[in-house]
């Protein structure tokens, strides 16, 4: 495994690696690696030759009052996940790296990235959208593999893709969650014992609304209730709703495409996010 810093490094190190006629999978992450994202390391090892992590923090995606301060690192753990997990390549730039000196141009997403987080998180997508285009024209991947968990984050990576026609395929993989059900984040490590006992009535609110759902329930309405009933340890619940799978608009009327329901709110201090898909191509007609 090789930790690579700069963009010129990294491409003369994959073009030693297409000389193997080998496809590149690509995992990028702002870093404090977790099983979800060891998840999505295993998805690109079993489609690809060669598997690149990025770990960087992406500040254009942090706003003023949020936690880019202290957003948890911790990289010579993280190397040593990636090497026991198999990683043949860190890419791990410095923020001079990404955003050198007079760097003004950005990506703007559209209607994707409206709802859900987009009113809660202003400017978060541009910088997120902004910082996976530079990335992806650093590594040029062949697949890039990211986590359900962050549902609207891969509407909008779908769609910049297939607006800017970059060759990549987008590998989603689905959300990994500890065994009692709450869904493996970085930002899991603020939470009390207390805190993260309350946070489980997110993960179970949602499970209650999926288990109705396969019962043959299709109004979003009554589903939204059925999850917001097991909510009530949230102390600050932002948005709850269910959503067209690909769109990303409200859904309406009785269930008939692929559907998510989304969830965002504070436990104590901390934001956490997460989604369970609606899957009516599951359902038995």
């Amino acid at each position: 495994m090789r930790t690579i810093r700069t963009v010129r490094e990294l491409r003369d190190a994959l073009a030693e690696a297409r000389k193997l006629d080998g496809s590149i999978g690509f995992v990028p992450t702002m870093g404090y690696l977790h099983e979800g994202h060891l998840a999505l390391v295993q998805a690109s090892r079993t489609r690809c030759s060669t598997t690149v992590l990025s770990i960087f923090v992406n500040p254009t995606q942090f706003g003023p009052k949020e936690d880019l301060s202290v957003y948890p690192r911790n990289f010579h753990r993280d190397e040593r996940l990636c090497r026991d997990a198999g990683v043949n390549i860190i890419f791990a730039p410095e923020t001079e790296e990404v955003y050198p000196s007079g760097f003004e141009t950005f990506i703007e997403p559209g209607a994707s990235a409206q709802p859900l987080c987009g009113p809660f998180r202003l400017g978060h997508f541009r910088g997120v959208a902004t910082v996976v285009c530079k990335l992806f024209n650093m590594v040029q991947p062949d697949l890039a593999f990211f986590g359900q968990k962050d549902f609207q984050q891969c509407a909008v990576v779908r769609r910049m893709v297939v607006d800017l026609n970059l060759p990549i395929e987008i590998v989603t993989v689905p959300t990994v969650r500890d065994p009692d059900g709450l869904a493996m984040s970085s930002r899991n490590r603020y939470l009390s014992a207390l805190e993260r006992d309350r946070a489980l009535s997110i993960s179970r609110g949602l499970f209650a609304a999926q288990a109705a759902f396969q019962e043959g329930e299709l109004d979003p309405a009554r589903l939204l209730s059925i999850a917001h009933q097991t909510m009530e340890e949230v102390d600050e619940l932002q948005y709850l709703e269910i959503v067209d799978a690909e769109t990303i608009t409200p859904a309406m009327g009785e269930l008939s495409r692929p559907a998510a329901i989304c969830v965002a709110g504070y436990i104590g201090s901390t934001r956490l996010i997460d989604n369970i898909l609606l899957d009516t191509k599951s359902l038995a007609r």
